[in-house]
């Protein structure tokens, strides 16, 4: 071969080296944005960049003026009507809260019989108040209810107690709050004679209406009072069944009657000397 083709050959060769280097190397190309001087960033003061804003201070609130009641504001709510609803809760829902009072006494100061057992069984009662207490009952002052039950009416178990203790020598101690139930008024009572405490007792009364829990308080307290009087012995004879079907024959008979009002018929018990009174009348 000849020297000009061996140089043709030659620069061929590191032409095509030059091209593939160039390839390999080059990398693509990146455009930034260009840069205006009209766009200009904001301006911060060192202190705002520094410091962190302080919150305005709290506004203390001004009293409200004090509004005196006017006159005629006074007499309008005198004037004003009966309201038709009712204005006070219903203590057959809510309760009475008669919770008795906790005494911060010292037992030598004072006893507190809504806790106290003071006096139980210490000694037997004098032999003139036991003969007044467990006197045979006397069959003219016993009752009977319609149903055919046999009772004493609590004002002579309360005569009973006068004669036995004098008047003020007993008492009876509320030792629980009174329970209101839908139909029930219920509390639990203690009976105190000449400082011990004799018996504990719950009495019961029923009512029909919110208007009689009042009185259905009354006759709890009442029929407590009877059920502790039996732990005394007191007309202890009704609730011996073999006195009671022997009163019952000699002094109770059975009657057919009707009810004046729904002329509903029924048989009921009365004593033999007491007539069918209202609202029944007697049927043949």
């Amino acid at each position: 071969m000849s020297r000009p083709q061996l140089s043709r050959s030659l620069r061929a060769v590191e032409k095509t080296l030059l091209q593939k280097r160039t390839l390999t190397t080059t990398r693509p190309l990146t455009y930034a944005t260009p840069y205006h001087s009209s766009q200009r960033l904001p301006k911060r003061s060192i202190s705002q960049a520094s410091s962190p804003q302080q919150p305005p201070p709290p506004s203390t609130p001004k009293p409200a003026p004090e509004t005196k009641p006017q006159p005629q504001d006074r007499v309008t709510k005198i004037l004003a009507p009966t309201p038709s609803q009712q204005t006070t809760a219903n203590i057959s829902k809510t309760g009475l809260s008669d919770k008795p009072l906790e005494l911060e006494t010292t037992p030598e100061e004072k006893i507190d019989w809504t806790r106290s057992f003071h006096g139980l069984s210490a000694a037997p009662f004098p032999k003139e108040a036991a003969d007044v207490l467990m006197a045979a009952t006397d069959p003219e002052e016993v009752e009977i209810k319609p149903d055919g039950i046999l009772y004493l009416p609590e004002i002579k178990y309360r005569r009973i107690l006068n004669r036995a203790f004098g008047p003020g020598g007993w008492g009876l101690v509320p030792r629980s709050e009174s329970i209101v139930t839908p139909k029930t008024v219920t509390r639990e009572y203690a009976l105190v004679c000449h400082g011990r405490l004799v018996s504990v007792a719950r009495g019961e009364q029923d009512y029909f209406s919110p208007d009689g829990i009042p009185t259905a308080t009354e006759g709890c307290r009442s029929n407590a009072l009877v059920r502790c009087c039996k732990d005394l012995g007191i007309a202890s004879e009704l609730w011996d069944p073999r006195w009671i079907r022997k009163f019952k024959a000699e002094y109770t008979r059975e009657a057919f009657v009707e009810h004046v009002v729904n002329k509903r018929k029924t048989k009921i018990w009365l004593r033999k000397d007491d007539p069918v009174s209202y609202p029944w009348k007697e049927t043949k």
